[in-house]
C-alpha cells in the first residue's frame, strides 16, 4: 500500500489527470466560441458555415460549465491532494541552497588562501 500512496502522491499522476480534464472542458468552451464566431460572418459564407450550431447561449453555457468544473476540480481534487501530499511528503525546511554554501565555502577558502578573513554573512 506504501508503493501506491507514493505513486500517486510523488508522481505527476494527478497533475496529469488535472490537466486532461481542464483541457478537455476548455476544448468545448473554444469550440462554441467558435461557432457563436462564425453566426456573426456575413450570410455569405453560410455555405461553409451550414453545419455549425450557432448560439451565444451556447458559448455561455460552455464558459460556465468551464468554471464550475474547474472549481470542483480545485476543490474536490487539488486541494486535498496538496494537502495530502504535504502531510506524507513535507516540503524541505527552507535555507540557503546547497549550491550557495558550497560557493561561500570556495570563496571563504580562496579569501583564506589569499590572507584576507572571510567576510561575515
Amino acid at each position: 500500500m506504501g508503493g501506491f500512496k507514493s505513486f500517486v502522491l510523488r508522481g505527476n499522476l494527478v497533475d496529469l489527470a488535472v490537466a486532461v480534464i481542464i483541457g478537455t472542458a476548455f476544448g468545448a468552451v473554444v469550440t462554441t466560441f467558435t461557432n457563436w464566431l462564425t453566426d456573426k460572418l456575413p450570410k455569405s459564407a453560410d455555405k461553409y458555415f451550414s453545419n455549425v450550431e450557432n448560439s451565444f447561449g451556447a458559448f455561455m453555457n460552455a464558459v460556465i460549465s468551464f468554471l464550475i468544473l474547474a472549481a470542483v476540480v480545485y476543490f474536490l481534487v487539488v486541494l486535498p491532494y496538496t494537502k495530502a501530499k504535504e502531510k506524507y511528503f513535507p516540503s524541505p525546511d527552507p535555507g540557503t541552497p546547497e549550491d550557495t554554501v558550497l560557493l561561500r565555502q570556495i570563496r571563504d577558502a580562496l579569501l583564506t588562501g589569499q590572507g584576507q578573513a572571510p567576510p561575515t554573512v
